[in-house]
């Protein structure tokens, strides 16, 4: 593999989906022939500090902007191919294509031979808006490729690419560490400490954020307890919505029996899908379809666990879950399918564990990250 420059806003230390699948990526690429050039995370003592620990553990080398938020203006760019240069890189992989991936024609000028920029949910947000699909547009003519996530992605993207382009697209979606999120991750440990030892355990694993569906759980939750009235629902994670979501386990009248555990530490996550018997999270599309799931990784993850999945049919959410092998995929923003599906599998042992192996099954044969990262070395 050429030397290869990451571009990125979305690294670690900043929390998130794409800085994980980011990160997971560089760490199996040889770390001689890796340059990270990212952004800052956070501004401040604390941020810096948090962002320079990461940094000085990392294998390969970080070189940190000062701003923020990385855009492709002049002085990002010309940073960027002093980077090229001065490393001696000749490939350049950009952690989002939008709007990242403008720099690649100055970037081939000065020396880069292979440009390669992946695609999440938002860049099918831009193929729908005039003035930035024509963005999305000279993307792909500027890169040799352009990665997505699933069917739903590309089939999007690439509507808004010329011909050409289009047929350069290649599928790179994030992986899963079938080593960490397997079936003996320590749930029980997490049950016995929530006091939910002898309860069944619906678990959401994800951002506390309108489109992931976690008030649809809480609304589905009086159905499911008439049906198995000592059944928890356990919403992991943290974010913007986490007060209006109390409150509406309030308003509902279901407050005992939803637990929020808040934002957990990347290395507890196992331990909390592990303590679900079912993994559910109704995701649905907002604003127009701007708003919309890339993949859902916590899909795999939770399959990984040997969970069986209740997943919404947001973008690309449904390449996450084979539909009636590994889980369900519901229609997000109603609560009666989920709840259906919930019950379904709450009450039948033999189902879960037949989905939850399949899940596992799949994710060994297809997302594992050695896979993916051989991939994206062939790319580059």
């Amino acid at each position: 593999m050429d030397k290869t420059l990451i571009v990125t806003n979305d690294f670690p230390p900043r929390p998130g989906g794409i800085q994980a699948f980011l990160h997971n990526m560089a760490l199996r690429l040889d770390p001689e022939q890796v340059v990270v050039y990212a952004s800052t995370w956070k501004r401040g003592a604390e941020g810096a500090a948090a962002t320079a620990a990461f940094d000085a553990e990392q294998p390969f080398t970080v070189v940190r902007d000062r701003t923020t938020m990385l855009l492709p203006t002049p002085r990002v760019t010309r940073r960027a191919a002093e980077l090229l240069r001065t490393h001696g890189c000749s490939s350049v992989w950009f952690g989002a294509a939008a709007p990242l991936g403008l720099m690649a024609p100055a970037l081939r000028r000065a020396g880069a031979r292979r440009l390669v920029a992946t695609t999440h949910g938002h860049e099918a947000g831009w193929a729908q808006l005039p003035a930035s699909r024509q963005l999305l547009r000279r993307i792909g003519e500027g890169t040799d490729t352009l990665t997505y996530l699933g069917e739903y992605t590309r089939s999007r993207i690439a509507a808004a690419l010329t011909p050409a382009a289009a047929a350069r697209m290649v599928q790179l979606p994030p992986g899963v560490d079938e080593k960490t999120f397997h079936p003996d991750s320590g749930g029980d440990r997490v049950r016995a400490r929530l006091g939910l030892t002898d309860r069944p355990v619906v678990v959401c694993v994800s951002r506390l954020v309108p489109r992931k569906g976690q008030d649809t759980l809480i609304l589905a939750m009086p159905a499911i307890l008439a049906e198995v009235p000592d059944a928890v629902l356990l919403v992991v994670g943290g974010g913007p919505y986490a007060g209006e979501l109390k409150k509406l386990a309030a308003d509902t009248g279901v407050l005992d029996s939803v637990r929020f555990t808040g934002p957990v530490p990347w290395e507890e996550l196992p331990a909390h899908y592990g303590a679900g018997d079912v993994f559910a999270m109704p995701c649905r599309t907002r604003r127009g379809g701007l708003d919309v799931e890339g993949l859902g990784i916590v899909y795999l993850e939770a399959s990984a666990t040997g969970l069986p999945v209740v997943a919404g049919d947001s973008g690309g959410a449904p390449d996450a879950v084979l539909d009636g092998e590994t889980g369900w995929v519901v229609r997000g923003g109603s609560a009666e399918e989920p709840a259906e599906r919930i019950v379904a599998l709450l009450g039948d042992a033999e189902l879960r564990r037949r989905m939850g192996e399949r899940g596992r099954a799949w994710v060994e044969e297809k997302w594992r990250w050695d896979l993916l990262a051989e991939k994206l070395r062939e790319l580059l």
